[in-house]
């Protein structure tokens, strides 16, 4: 399976995922993004079209903590600080969407440390 194969299943993926998973006022859509680098995480509320709150392995407090912004390490940091601006902006609950990628690994970790922060999914 070439490159292009793999990226056009994921899409595929990603759009089953999206016609199941949606963010409203009292459950906004907790968005993973996992680039080969990077692992971003955003609060989406759909109805609305805005981002409530956004975290990555990016951020400036995280990156001088971290060795690694593509470890599970990282992706534990961005939960964590995703999880505490979430409290900040009074979201509690949320629906999951992990962007058509396995729950497993780096996706995994984020989604776990986000439910030890207090996010509940």
């Amino acid at each position: 399976m070439n490159s292009a194969d793999k990226a056009s299943h994921l899409e595929r993926r990603k759009q089953r995922v999206r016609q199941r998973v949606f963010g409203t006022d009292e459950r906004p859509r907790l968005n993973v993004f996992r680039s080969r680098g990077h692992i971003y995480a955003q609060i989406i509320n759909d109805l609305k079209g805005t981002t409530l709150v956004a975290a990555s392995s990016l951020d400036k407090s995280l990156r001088s903590a971290l060795k690694s912004t593509s470890s599970i390490a990282a992706a534990k940091a961005v939960g964590t600080l995703l999880a505490e601006r979430a409290k900040g902006a009074k979201v509690q609950t949320v629906v999951f969407d992990r962007g058509g990628r396995l729950y497993h690994g780096r996706v995994k970790a984020l989604a776990d440390a986000s439910r030890e922060g207090g996010l509940k999914f």
